[in-house]
């Protein structure tokens, strides 16, 4: 008699290859059809509210009021809010700051932060331990605000533009992550141009910062969106309405319904809609974001994903 088991017999043959997971499994039409609806939709949810900002932006007063609010079709478009906010009144004024301030807190962030990740990342360089456990320990405890503020005022900072840049300059994450895309270039790269004489500047800025563009500009995009969106410290350290950057005229026009300086006139003639200026300002604090983020989009997964990993 034979003898039954419970065991499930494996008709597999050497030459077949053994069964796959699902997930491993190619993508069937079906699959790839939902996936598809799902992307459109995503897309869909994103770009129709900057749809009805832009749309809003561009209509006139009497667009807006039949309307009921906000604009979805376009109709009798106009620049004359763009024109009015940037015609040299306050709001150009605080675009002027945003962009300076971007500029030079970004240049200083990442000179500050580059510096100091190429050290951490030499194994040999002086106390490198003592340095990134303090830093790590800055992630984790904070002074809290009000020590914050009156170092700030301590040093004379408040009223002054470095209020709006010091405070916020050095990220320990993105010190992290280039640290961690400096530990993977070749040593023997390194040793081979300290043996021909090259010194750790040169070697920095001739051989690790050509190598590492795409996680630099990763992290460089990071400290100008966070420069370009900040209105906290602006909020918190000044106190002359002229030093006010672009976020914080946003904050006064849409949050507490005050029109910029320049403005208010022809909005309460009725030559311009108050919502199509607000619309105006989101879109003028959007763009620079908008237009750069494509262009470094393509570095992000091996700036971020290496620089990580490795770390």
């Amino acid at each position: 008699m034979t003898a039954v088991t419970d065991e499930p017999v494996n008709r597999s043959r050497w030459w077949q290859s053994p069964p796959r997971p699902t997930w491993e499994e190619p993508p069937t039409r079906a699959d790839l059809a939902g996936k598809g609806v799902v992307l459109a939709l995503a897309c869909l949810a994103v770009l129709f509210p900057l749809w009805i900002v832009v749309v809003t932006s561009l209509s006139s007063r009497r667009t807006i009021d039949e309307a009921g609010g906000l604009v979805v079709v376009p109709q009798d478009i106009t620049f004359i809010a763009y024109r009015e906010l940037l015609g040299g009144g306050q709001v150009t004024r605080a675009a002027v700051i945003s962009v300076l301030v971007t500029l030079t807190g970004t240049l200083f962030s990442m000179t500050v932060s580059v510096l100091c990740a190429y050290g951490l990342s030499r194994s040999g360089s002086l106390g490198h331990r003592w340095i990134l456990m303090t830093l790590l320990a800055t992630m984790f405890f904070s002074a809290g605000l009000i020590p914050t503020y009156l170092l700030v005022q301590t040093l004379g900072l408040t009223d002054t533009y470095l209020a709006l840049i010091l405070p916020s300059a050095v990220s320990v994450f993105n010190i992290l992550v280039l640290r961690g895309f400096f530990m993977g270039i070749s040593p023997e790269l390194v040793d081979s141009a300290r043996i021909d004489g090259a010194g750790d500047l040169r070697i920095l800025w001739q051989i690790v910062v050509p190598l590492s563009r795409a996680v630099i500009a990763v992290i460089t995009l990071f400290y100008a969106v966070g420069y370009w969106s900040a209105w906290f410290n602006a909020s918190l350290y000044l106190n002359d309405q002229d030093m006010m950057p672009l976020q914080n005229v946003m904050i006064q026009l849409v949050q507490k319904q005050e029109a910029p300086v320049g403005l208010g006139q022809a909005i309460k003639t009725g030559r311009l809609s108050g919502l199509a200026v607000q619309m105006a300002v989101m879109v003028l604090a959007l763009l620079p974001v908008a237009v750069l983020s494509p262009f470094i989009q393509k570095h992000f997964r091996k700036g971020m994903l290496t620089g990580a990993v490795k770390g």
